[in-house]
């Protein structure tokens, strides 16, 4: 039963990320709330979802001429480096304290998407 839970729980994340929306997060929600798992092993296996994901996301956009190379090569050489050093920065921190700083996080997010959402709806 638990097999078929995580292959739900991979597929439902799959398809959100397919959209965009964020199935990555999900999917760390669901590692580390249903299934126990570490937090630095459930963003270890984030990211290991991610690149599949990425890779697909990649050749549709390049094949629909949705690329900006130039913001591309910029995001690569400012992104590469300081994702290494956080990284080994994350390693170093106690899991309950990247716990509370991913869901102040993700609290972060959500306030910016409602403002966000009222922002639009708001017609004068």
């Amino acid at each position: 039963m638990q097999f078929f839970l995580d292959t739900l729980a991979g597929a439902v994340t799959g398809v959100i990320t397919g959209f965009g929306i964020g199935g990555g997060t999900l999917l760390i929600l669901w590692l580390t709330m249903a299934r126990g798992t570490d937090q630095l092993a459930a963003q270890g296996i984030n990211l290991l979802y991610f690149l599949p994901s990425a890779v697909c996301a990649l050749v549709s956009h390049i094949k629909n001429r949705r690329v900006l190379w130039r913001a591309v090569i910029f995001a690569t050489v400012a992104g590469v480096p300081v994702t290494v050093f956080a990284a080994f920065f994350a390693a170093g921190i106690d899991t309950s304290v990247l716990r509370r700083i991913f869901g102040g996080f993700l609290i972060a997010v959500g306030i910016s998407e409602l403002l966000r959402a009222v922002r639009k709806t708001d017609v004068r």
